[in-house]
């Protein structure tokens, strides 16, 4: 029995081999519409969520099987005082597979000792969201054709958003890739990335305006400001409008740049991008479909 709780836990092969996957389920859906009859996956999520969550559900539904869960904590057990372990101990008597989001890092790994059934990490804290991670390599490469040998930037908040750090690391295991870490200084990626980014030997530069990089850009992968991360509200205010893309700073892209974002976007995407044809963010929360289509079937180990 396999988890899935670091983009890590799948070598570059299989991560290949899933993308493969995903990319025929795109184009045969109807080939997996009962890959998973009489199975179901339990969504526990103890945070706020939309894409993720239904985006698992989805997946499940469209592969035949069934769906059980909580969407917010205190609708379950855990408003009462019960444990992850706990919960995951009687989850596995009801689902064959379990996605959970929890706002404490580390969450997962501990869900994933006490569960009799494969645990996908969607999410803890600001440590890492491997889901998306898959979302997003899926999408460059369908996208782009490669994973590899592009300069992508990154912007907005570096520090709290899970999705980044887990996509730095991910594509720290590819060839030739630059990363450009576009933040205010108050949310700049974390030390502790820095050093992952230097020791694997990549090239990477720290910027603190949009406009000064576009112009090198194959890829830029935008995200919010998330207030739920602060510790204070004037923090918050001062630093959210630091960073929007506008339709005007799209001018100075190369016409073949590609925008990203895990969503959901406040106003860091000025509704006006929406309309460009490098705007990939909507046809990447289609790509979440698929790749969670892929993953559910490798971990429950089925063949179609």
């Amino acid at each position: 029995m396999r988890h899935l709780l670091s983009p890590l836990d799948m070598s570059v092969e299989e991560l290949d081999s899933l993308f493969d996957l995903a990319n025929d389920i795109e184009k045969n859906p109807e080939k997996y519409c009962e890959a998973c009859k009489h199975k179901k996956i339990a969504t526990l999520f103890y945070e706020p969520s939309t894409r993720t969550r239904l985006s698992f559900e989805a997946a499940m539904i469209n592969l035949g099987g069934q769906v059980l869960g909580f969407s917010e904590a205190t609708s379950s057990s855990a408003a009462k005082g019960e444990s992850v372990a706990d919960t995951m101990k009687i989850v596995s008597c009801y689902a064959d597979i379990c996605a959970m989001r929890h706002p404490k890092e580390g969450s997962a790994f501990v869900a994933a000792q006490n569960a009799a059934i494969p645990v996908i990490n969607a999410g803890d804290g600001g440590h890492e969201h491997p889901t998306q991670t898959l979302t997003d390599l899926l999408t460059i490469r369908s996208m782009k054709g490669r994973l590899g040998n592009f300069t992508i930037g990154l912007c907005g908040d570096l520090k709290f958003g899970r999705t980044v750090h887990s996509l730095i690391n991910a594509l720290l295991r590819y060839e030739n890739i630059k990363f450009v870490l576009i933040s205010p200084q108050e949310l700049r990626v974390p030390d502790y990335i820095i050093r992952q980014i230097e020791n694997a030997g990549a090239t990477y530069e720290e910027v603190t305006k949009l406009e000064d990089s576009m112009s090198e850009l194959d890829l830029l992968y935008m995200t919010r400001v998330q207030r739920e991360r602060f510790f204070n509200e004037e923090d918050y205010i001062r630093l959210k409008d630091s960073f929007i893309l506008t339709k005007d700073k799209m001018q100075l892209a190369k016409d073949d740049m590609l925008v990203l974002h895990p969503l959901p976007r406040v106003n860091e995407i000025s509704v006006q991008v929406d309309e460009d044809p490098r705007a990939a963010y909507f046809k990447q929360a289609q790509y979440g479909v698929y790749a969670r289509m892929a993953l559910i079937l490798k971990l429950l180990e089925i063949e179609v």
